[in-house]
């Protein structure tokens, strides 16, 4: 489970703190996979930061015995003055994989980086950044894999690649996701949580989220 305990999280501003959420207490029941619905603006990408830990409340926490990834298909997680087998292997070893060497053939085959998985990241454009990230993400064996916008990556056979290694993924494992595309949602999630006005709410039906979501 994935616990989110007295969670308050506001922006300053001119006219005060802006409460995207406050002191919420909600648990991510584990064995679902999760779509994150709400409006424009209720916040669910700054949740689905936090939950990453790339962003933090200014109240509460989030509590977890799972292993967790950083959020798949963005291009985060790799340094732009390291190579891509330099920053394959550092991932490798902050997130315990015990054999670095396998690891590492598992990511120049997927991310089919070529040559260039020595250079420097900085070199790369922005969907090789990507395809480096998710590559070096989908070959550990998380319980828990956040996806944003997943089938954004690269070209359209890597896509279509990424798509198919993300399927075989929930059937080993758990996602929570966000998306502005229903029909991706509706591929991998089986339950959402719906964001609005501050407040959680766990639908253990997605079609029913969904219908609901869209009378918001």
């Amino acid at each position: 489970m994935i616990l989110l305990e007295n969670l308050t999280k506001y922006y300053p501003s001119t006219a005060g703190k802006q409460f995207v959420f406050e002191n919420i207490n909600f648990t991510f029941p584990r064995g679902k996979n999760i779509a994150i619905l709400g409006s424009n603006g209720a916040g669910k990408s700054t949740l689905f930061r936090i939950i990453a830990g790339s962003e933090y409340p200014n109240k509460g926490q989030v509590r977890t015995e799972l292993s967790v990834s950083w959020p798949v298909a963005l291009a985060t997680g790799v340094h732009p003055l390291m190579t891509g087998r330099e920053n394959t292997r550092f991932i490798g070893r902050v997130n315990g994989v015990a054999n670095l060497d396998d690891y590492e053939k598992k990511v120049i085959e997927f991310s089919e980086l070529g040559k260039k998985f020595d250079l420097p990241v900085r070199t790369y454009s922005s969907g090789m950044r990507s395809r480096l990230s998710f590559a070096c993400c989908i070959s550990i064996d998380f319980d828990v894999y956040l996806i944003d916008e997943a089938t954004s990556v690269g070209d359209l056979q890597f896509r279509q690649k990424a798509k198919t290694a993300l399927l075989n993924k929930k059937n080993i494992a758990n996602i929570i996701m966000v998306s502005h595309d229903l029909s991706e949602l509706e591929l991998f999630c089986d339950s959402a949580v719906i964001l609005h006005e501050g407040q959680l709410e766990f639908y253990d039906n997605l079609k029913h989220a969904i219908d609901i979501y869209k009378g918001l």
